[in-house]
């Protein structure tokens, strides 16, 4: 009976360990409007579903609503899905949301043009501003024919997304459906990401007035989704609209009302799940493996380098791709040898599975480091120093003969030779007296 109770506890203990393991960075807060929007997105929550997120949905004004609880973090992800918030629930602020991203957490939020002041506050915490509540993006050159006549159903050409394959993909996209409220971002946040922009014909208004103020935004600088990567590498994105994810848009027919070619289904989908992966660290995720330096020929590192000794230096990077950890492929990691400014700095060439570098020590003494600063869009920022110390020679080291100091040497020797010759003479040279001569 007792080996009975020992086996179905370790079976439950192991059971609890595979679900532990399996919605590690999964467990995912959904605030939403109200309910009917987990039927009008299925979509998109099946889908996260699918690849193992453990969703939980609230109304975002939720009295019980919560994202602490005894000082840890109730959830590894945030979806709001509730653009007309007035106030959050449970007491949550601001304050509150931009803790749980200073603590690592990820942040997906989809507005439309019923923002609220929530909202934009939010994103002007990290450098994104929002236009006023009830203005939408308007474009007469670039609308759908399903259009109800104010042209704020565009079709946002996938040529104007930003150039990153890890956060798009590599694959052609078809036009993508957006009706929504557009957004600027701070030209002086260099986290911030233009993901996706509106045409050169498009700007941000409220159609149903007529333009008397310069528009918040215009052209290629009205944002329809923007990103940000915080330096802890926690990750956001903000769409415009919240139909963008709906299942009405994503099996949604798209034409240009002035013609062109019309595509059965819009590209909304395949670009939401791209993006996703990413926002939810599903892709581009660096770890640092085994780290290795030493002197040519050696197979440990010294307690000291010598001035001009030839260093061998090889490092692990791996990527999360597909649930699993891969090797990085990338051809421009750099390895900088940096005293107080890089005395070396190099391209890293991969060997057998590692990012391998051979360089000689510059003639300068000092504490140096092995610095690896790899940050490239849609990466997670790596950041990798190795402290070494390089000593000058010791007196033992020093070259005996130093060629460009050979005419000095033959001056010495020539001088010596001279010398002697000169004392050889002067000692053993006799001349022949006066009287043998006569």
């Amino acid at each position: 009976m007792e080996t009975w109770k020992m086996k179905s506890v370790y079976c439950m203990f192991v059971f609890l360990q595979i679900v532990a393991v399996t919605f590690a960075g999964k467990k995912t807060l959904v605030l939403v409007d109200n309910w009917s929007i987990r039927e009008t997105h299925s979509v998109f929550f099946k889908s996260l579903r699918e690849r193992g997120f453990d969703l939980t949905f609230k109304v975002a004004d939720d009295a019980n609503l919560a994202l602490v609880k005894y000082g840890e973090f109730l959830y590894d992800n945030l979806i709001l899905f509730s653009p007309s918030v007035k106030e959050f629930g449970g007491g949550i602020t601001i304050g509150d949301i931009t803790s749980f991203i200073d603590g690592g957490g990820n942040l997906l939020v989809a507005a439309d043009s019923y923002i609220g002041e929530k909202i934009r506050d939010l994103a002007v915490e990290c450098g994104i501003e929002f236009d006023e509540e009830g203005t939408s993006v308007i474009d007469h050159h670039n609308y759908d024919v399903n259009d109800d006549g104010k042209h704020t159903l565009i079709v946002a050409d996938p040529d104007n997304l930003v150039n990153a394959p890890l956060l798009t993909g590599s694959e052609t996209h078809n036009p993508l459906l957006f009706k929504g409220v557009g957004m600027t971002a701070d030209p002086d946040n260099p986290l911030v990401i233009s993901i996706l922009h509106a045409s050169s014909s498009a700007y941000s208004f409220d159609p149903n007035s007529p333009i008397t103020d310069y528009p918040h935004a215009v052209g290629k600088n009205t944002l329809l989704i923007s990103g940000l990567q915080a330096r802890n590498n926690a990750r956001v994105l903000f769409f415009g609209s919240l139909d963008f994810f709906s299942d009405e848009t994503f099996n949604a027919p798209v034409q240009k009302a002035s013609g062109g070619k019309k595509y059965a289904k819009s590209g909304n989908q395949q670009l939401a799940l791209r993006l996703s992966q990413w926002v939810f660290k599903e892709k581009g995720v660096l770890r640092v493996g085994k780290v290795t330096h030493h002197k040519k020929g050696d197979k440990e590192p010294p307690v000291a380098y010598t001035i001009m000794d030839t260093v061998e230096y090889t490092i692990e990077i791996e990527q999360f791709e597909d649930d699993k950890w891969m090797p990085l492929n990338a051809d421009d990691v750099q390895l900088e040898f940096v005293r107080i400014d890089p005395f070396v700095r190099m391209g890293l060439r991969k060997k057998g599975g590692k990012f391998y570098a051979k360089f000689k020590i510059p003639d300068v003494y000092g504490v140096y480091q092995f610095r690896v600063d790899y940050n490239r869009i849609g990466y997670t920022h790596l950041f990798v120093t190795t402290q070494v110390s390089v000593r000058p020679l010791e007196h033992t080291q020093y070259e005996r003969f130093i060629p460009s100091a050979y005419p000095y040497y033959a001056s010495s020797f020539s001088m010596m030779v001279g010398m002697f010759l000169f004392s050889f003479l002067f000692l053993y040279y006799k001349e022949d007296s006066k009287q043998k001569k006569e």
